[in-house]
């Protein structure tokens, strides 16, 4: 007994010296914060149905639920999955169910529930499961995707010849499907349907059959899906139902190789007849059909026929008549990449970044012309509407507050919050974040968002972490600092500043300024942090002798760079970044990015290639580096972390590489998520505050 109890407290006092190191709240209680999102407004605009993401540590996942918000009574908790999860809410057009896709032992098949409460029930039960849905306007049916089943013929060949695959040669297309829905086959949650078991032995079955306890009759069976679409000829990539739903807009690409996007045309189906006829064919990626509310017009989004650079300029929107005919440019005014939201009775809704805010906008397609419709709260993420275009929902998010859902009315637009999950972080200290602006090294003007403790004394000089974007299309803005891998708020309440630049390349500043690294990876992106650098060193706010860098995909890229070509910093992370073009180009999933950003390939161009690597330069590197990576990435493929780690052991540099077991290029597991947020802190400590941390076990 004595024994145990002189273990138990050696334990506790390990536990307890590792947290007395990390001030403020526990890592795993940033991980943990839930998260809503994706609201869905009733028919009528009463309620709504929105997603509540979870941690679960014991199965080391990320699980997400339906939540239900009627009119003035508190949100509550609508579905509860044992395993996995449950999403793709939306209502039936009576306003009668709430419709989700969840995988509970079936695949992912399509459930419904009473907005009251109550048993779910399964009402497709389709071979392979289902990739999205939606409801048909009029009447009780469903359309979905699905995606090919394994074929006869592959699983012969795996049988005799084992597993092997010919790259861009092997796939499964995925084709449209329509089914009936009988939400009341059974009256009570008592009375569930008999299906055939799939895994029932032989010895099963003739029990079953010599028994006869059922007869066929007795048995409740679910419908049959009917397939709309099929073949080799494309692979479907979106759909919109049109507002009766006798026709089909539908995407599609030649296969469903991720860089194929570029074939993708539009498509009406007559569900009726089963004619498929042409709409949108031009060179370039048109996708994202949605239909007009009397079904005379379709809007699309497009490259605009271009082939050559769709990852930095705008995307664009036409108009084009359901029955065909010449497409009209839509929103050109409009100076940045713009998504269409809806297209109610009410109008048209954009959504766009400008600057730091994510906005909405009106649309008149007459004109084509678009103004600002709402701009509070600071970001409007996910927007629904009601039936009739008067009511409206969103999930939103404030500089010092999480997201939450709101609802307002369309006219006047007087948004209130239903949620309140932004008492999670009561207490906490967030610091402040706000937009500072600063010139570039060509003079270009460059924001970022600055995170002051809540202390902040400005006679005082601060450690300076820079936390880099990705994308480099991505964008940063005044948020709750919850860091994913990086411990911000930890950093904050230790008395640090933390520097998140939106380099030249990223969303909400324009074409033009996305463009601007074209050509000029790296090098550029170095101007816009270093000078960002200089400016806060200028105002007097922080120690140059205790600074680190660091980021994540293109994030960790310029981390990489810095690490090669700046001796400034006193610790660097990179998180799944590049070293060299050449190894990116010939490894990652989408070879298109650096064509069109180095306007070469390596064989054309090797010193363009040359110019904007890490590994260049990698004699001049000093830092010590820290190296993160998944172990399956293909975006970013792990050849490039051994490439800068190996490099940098060459020259002495003091480096680590931790490859994060079954990741791709992002880290999806909350433990996994933890360890990767202690090794920065335990990096960053050493080198910025001179302490050595255990990371506890």
């Amino acid at each position: 007994m004595r024994k145990m109890s002189l273990v138990f407290i050696l334990v506790f006092f390990v536990f307890a010296a590792a947290e007395t190191t990390v001030p403020g709240p526990s890592f795993e209680k940033v991980i943990s914060l839930r998260s809503v999102g994706s609201p869905v407004l009733s028919p009528d605009g009463k309620s709504i149905a929105f997603s509540v993401r979870t941690v679960n540590w014991e199965k080391n996942s990320y699980d997400s639920e339906i939540w239900l918000v009627k009119e003035g009574e508190k949100p509550f908790q609508l579905t509860r999955t044992k395993d996995g999860r449950s999403g793709s809410h939306k209502w039936s057009p009576d306003g009668k169910w709430i419709s989700f896709l969840a995988d509970r032992g079936e695949k992912s098949q399509i459930y419904l529930i009473r907005p009251d409460g109550g048993e779910a029930q399964m009402i497709t039960d389709v071979k392979g499961g289902i990739n999205s849905y939606e409801w048909f306007p009029c009447g009780k049916k469903i359309l979905f995707s699905k995606t090919e089943e394994e074929s006869k013929s592959d699983k012969e060949r795996e049988k005799r010849y084992g597993r092997f695959a010919v790259e861009d040669a092997e796939y499964r297309y995925t084709h449209l499907w329509v089914i009936d829905v009988k939400p009341d086959m059974w009256p009570t949650p008592a009375e569930v349907p008999c299906y055939p078991s799939k895994k029932s032995s032989e010895a099963d079955k003739k029990k079953e059959e010599d028994e006869k306890t059922k007869s066929e009759n007795e048995c409740l069976s679910l419908p049959k899906a009917v397939q709309l679409t099929k073949g080799s000829e494309f692979t479907v990539t979106g759909y919109a139902l049109s507002p009766c739903g006798k026709k089909v807009a539908f995407s599609h690409q030649a296969d469903p190789l991720r860089n194929s996007y570029i074939t993708s045309d539009i498509s009406i189906l007559d569900i009726e007849s089963g004619d498929i006829k042409p709409l949108v064919k031009n060179p370039g990626s048109d996708s994202g059909p949605v239909w007009s509310p009397d079904g005379e017009w379709i809007l699309y989004h497009s490259a605009g026929g271009n082939t050559t650079s769709d990852f930095y300029k705008n995307n664009q929107i036409y108009k084009i008549p359901a029955e065909g005919g010449e497409p009209v440019r839509m929103a050109a005014g409009l100076d940045e990449e713009a998504y269409v939201m809806d297209w109610n009775p009410g109008g048209v809704y954009l959504s766009a970044w400008q600057k730091t805010k994510r906005q909405i906008f009106r649309l008149d397609t007459d004109t084509g012309e678009v103004w600002l419709f709402a701009d509070t709260p600071w970001n409007i993420w996910y927007v629904d509407f009601s039936e009739d275009g008067k009511m409206m929902a969103f999930s939103g998010e404030t500089p010092t507050t999480l997201d939450e859902i709101y609802k307002t009315p369309v006219d006047p637009y007087q948004p209130v919050v239903v949620t309140d999950f932004s008492k999670q972080i009561e207490g906490w200290k967030i610091g402040t974040s706000e937009v500072i602006r600063w010139k570039s090294k060509d003079g270009t003007e460059i924001e970022g968002v600055l995170h002051k403790p809540d202390d902040f004394d400005p006679g005082k000089k601060y450690p300076l972490f820079i936390i880099i974007h990705g994308g480099p299309t991505g964008i940063d803005y005044p948020s709750v600092p919850t860091g994913y891998v990086y411990p911000i708020i930890q950093w904050l309440e230790k008395g640090a500043l933390v520097l998140r630049p939106n380099y030249r390349g990223s969303a909400g500043y324009g074409e033009k300024f996305r463009s601007l690294n074209v050509r000029n990876l790296g090098v550029g992106d170095m101007w816009d942090v270093m000078s960002g650098v200089d400016y806060l060193i200028k105002k007097g706010w922080v120690d140059p002798n205790k600074m680190g860098a660091m980021g994540w995909s293109q994030g960790g890229y310029i981390s990489a760079f810095l690490t090669t070509n700046t001796g400034r910093f006193q610790a660097i992370s990179v998180g799944a970044g590049i070293s060299n073009w050449m190894t990116y180009y010939v490894n990652t999933d989408i070879h298109p990015f650096t064509r069109q950003y180095l306007k070469a390939t390596p064989w054309v161009d090797p010193e363009i290639y040359a110019k904007t690597s890490p590994m260049t330069n990698i004699t001049k590197a000093g830092t010590p580096t820290l190296i993160q990576h998944g172990e399956f990435d293909r975006r970013v493929p792990i050849p490039n972390a051994y490439e800068l780690f190996q490099g940098l052991q060459d020259m002495g540099v003091t480096t680590k590489l931790i490859v994060y077991k079954g990741f791709g290029h992002g880290i999806t597991k909350p433990k996994e998520r933890l360890a990767a947020t202690w090794h920065n802190w335990q990096w960053f400590a050493k080198y910025i505050w001179g302490e050595e941390i255990d990371i506890p076990l």
